[in-house]
This record gives structure tokens, C-alpha cells and sequence, in this order.
């Protein structure tokens, strides 16, 4: 089968979808399919990878290092040459409307992975003063046209799926398809000593997240929640891996409230070294209500990390509450408790967090995707077959 996958973001971004896509395209080429990837243009060519189709961009200066592809392209005649079997669009905004024209053109099927809940964080990066509550308005009017227009729709968790058949009933089918985690490159066998001793963190315990830095990660709460954890564990200390937009607003925010010698901000870190820093950590700790997976969660249940995760949406169904890891509220003190618990919990929570990442399989996902794919590629045939012209 040949797959044209449609994406906002990719390298060199890191993100979830960003993950997901690459996960998703080296096992379904090594089962023998070809897959093309379709990208805006990143901001450094000398970022560009030889096998990538790039849709020429220009900067999205409300987040730097991402850009949006709003000018003209021969994509259709390149997808026509290429003769793809379906198109599979991992972007909701640019690229999806683009992946959905190019489909109406060249009337190849097309599935929608909904990766992204940008109803919650469009109102961080708007250029107009406009009210949150018509953001969430437009955009839902608009993602409901795309979602029922797909052939097939992906949900990462049952949690998204239910919250989309809510927006967009009349969707053709909504499958939940998680993406799959890399447990052999994420193990409990793995070594963090050397990134304990780069931030002198040999005898302390250690609380990470890895992500973007962004606002709608709700790093608010997981700072006040880990001031309120020094009181009863004034050895603990808090990693945030990653880089972002709000990176310099966090770091002043826990300065101003005294943590800047207990917080360590790590910025960008290599993909060679992702896997030691989840081995360094005692538990990985996540605030976000935005996830519609936290993939991030999954990878450190991988290294064998309890986590103490928000009570919400994707989190709430992965992380089991005392099993392998512990749930809080969107409160300081709830969010405190589950972290003081996921530092000091049994060996079997460890155990059982790792086994919880093993039943994500990416084999198991991606043979649930080739079968999304060959209901799509039907359904686009009986929707030719029934046309009256």
C-alpha cells in the first residue's frame, strides 16, 4: 500500500505528533508499504530530509520554530505520479484542509488522526483579541466539517473518541488507535546516572516532565503542586525536559516563587538521549488536561516510572490510580500527594507501569491502522459507486 501522510509539524520539531508519525512509518515499512511524508517547509532548510514532500511556509511567530504552509503547490501532481492508495492527515489546520482537497481532487480516501485538541490552545497563539469562547465556537464548526468529511477517523484514546462522536456525530467511523511506544529503546534497564550528574542531582530524587513547554500544558499547577511537595520532601527536585514558547514565563514563574534552585529547565534535548533522562527520574509527572494520549507518560511508564498524572481526559485512562501510578485534581495539594506517592511507591507499581506500556503495543497499532485503512479505501468506493453524474 502506498500512504501519503499530511502533517503540521515534523522534523526538526519534536512533539507528539511528530512521534507518532515516525513510530507509525517505520512499522508500516517494515511490513513493506511505502509511506511519504507531506510537511511544511522547516524554518533552516538544511533541516529538510530527502524523502520529506515540503509545502513551502512561512514562520508562525506566535510559536517559533513552527511554520504554516499558506502559499500555492503542485502537491495533487506529485500525490497523482506517486499514485498513493489513501492520504492519512496527521494535521488538523493547514494540512488537513490541504490533505482534504487533495483527496477531493485526486478522490483518494483520506483518515483523520485527531492528535490535537487546538480548540484549548488556540486562544494562546491568536493574533486578534478574540473571546475564548468564539475560538472554541469557530474551530469546532470548522473540525466538524473536516472530521464528517474524512472517510475514517483515528482517536487516540476512547476518552477523545467520545468527546468527538459529541462534536461530530455524523463521522463515518472514529476508531481508537493509541500509538503504539518503543519498549525496547524505553527499558527500566536503562542507565540515567550521567544525566543525575550533569545537573548534580546524584542524591536527590527526581520528578521529571517531558514535553513542549507551552502554555496548555498546565505547568502552573505542577509547579505549585511541587512547592507544596518540598514541605514533606525537601530533597525532591523538579526536571522539566523540552523546549517551547513558554519556556522563559515558567522559568520566571518559579522564580518568583523560589524555586528557581529546585526546578531544573533543561531546554531542547537529542532524541539519542531522550531514553536516559526518563531512566534518571524516580516518577514523571503530567498536568495537562490538553493530551489526547501523553505519549510522554506512556514512554516513562516504559523506563518502569510511576506517574503522577491529572485526573482528565487521556490521563485519567492510562494512568490507574494506586496500580501504576497515581491520579490528582486540578489542585496543588492533590497534585502534591500523587507526586509524594508516585517518589515513594512499591516496587509493584513500577512493575505494573511498565506492563501498562507493553499492552501499547506499536504492532497492534499499526495492524488496527491497515485495517482503518482498507475500510476507508472501501468506503471511498461504494461513495464513487453510489454518484449519480
Amino acid at each position: 500500500m502506498k500512504i501519503a501522510m499530511f502533517t503540521d509539524s515534523y522534523h526538526p520539531s519534536k512533539d507528539g505528533v511528530v512521534n507518532s508519525i515516525v513510530l507509525t512509518k517505520q512499522e508500516l515499512e517494515r511490513r513493506g508499504h511505502e509511506v511519504f511524508i507531506f510537511a511544511p517547509d522547516p524554518w533552516d532548510k538544511e533541516d529538510r530530509e530527502s524523502d520529506v514532500y515540503y509545502f513551502r511556509s512561512t514562520a508562525f511567530k506566535s510559536y517559533p520554530g513552527y511554520t504554516v504552509p499558506i502559499y500555492p503547490t503542485n502537491k495533487c501532481e506529485i500525490l497523482s505520479k506517486l499514485d498513493v492508495d489513501i492520504i492519512h492527515s496527521h494535521g488538523l489546520l493547514f494540512m488537513g484542509v490541504r490533505s482534504m482537497f487533495a483527496a477531493r481532487t485526486l478522490a483518494k480516501p483520506v483518515v483523520v488522526t485527531f492528535h490535537t485538541m487546538i480548540t484549548e490552545a488556540a486562544h494562546y497563539y491568536a493574533r486578534l483579541p478574540i473571546p475564548e469562547w468564539m475560538t472554541n465556537r469557530l474551530f469546532w464548526i470548522y473540525l466538524r466539517q473536516l472530521l464528517e468529511r474524512a472517510d475514517a477517523v483515528v482517536a487516540p484514546t476512547d476518552a477523545i473518541r467520545k468527546e468527538l462522536l459529541n462534536y461530530a456525530p455524523d463521522m463515518n467511523r472514529v476508531d481508537v488507535i493509541p500509538t503504539g511506544v518503543d519498549c525496547r529503546r524505553f527499558s527500566p534497564s536503562n542507565d540515567g546516572s550521567l544525566i543525575r550528574q550533569r545537573y548534580g542531582l546524584e542524591d536527590n530524587k527526581i520528578i521529571m516532565h517531558v514535553g513542549r513547554v507551552a502554555r496548555e500544558k498546565n505547568l502552573e499547577l505542577l509547579l505549585e503542586g511541587f512547592s507544596y511537595l518540598l514541605d514533606s520532601e525537601p530533597a525532591a527536585r523538579l526536571v522539566i525536559v523540552g523546549a517551547g514558547p513558554a519556556k522563559k514565563y515558567y522559568m520566571e514563574l518559579a522564580n518568583e516563587n523560589g524555586l528557581s534552585d529546585k526546578v531544573v529547565f533543561t531546554g531542547f534535548v537529542p532524541d539519542s538521549e531522550l531514553a536516559d533522562y526518563y531512566a534518571a527520574c524516580d516518577a514523571f509527572a503530567i498536568s495537562s488536561k490538553f493530551e489526547t494520549q501523553g505519549l510522554a507518560a506512556l514512554e516513562a511508564m516504559a523506563s518502569g516510572k510511576p506517574v503522577a498524572g491529572i485526573n482528565y481526559r487521556a490521563i485519567a485512562e492510562m494512568v490507574q490510580h494506586g496500580k501504576n501510578g497515581f491520579l490528582f485534581e486540578d489542585e496543588p495539594n492533590s497534585c502534591a500527594e500523587a507526586m509524594q506517592c508516585a517518589l515513594n511507591c512499591s516496587n509493584h507499581i513500577y512493575q505494573t507501569a511498565r506492563a501498562t506500556a507493553e499492552s501499547y503495543s506499536v504492532d497492534e497499532s499499526v495492524t488496527k491502522l491497515l485495517g482503518l485503512y482498507d475500510f476507508a479505501i472501501e468506503h471511498k468506493k461504494r461513495e464513487a459507486g453510489g454518484r449519480i453524474f
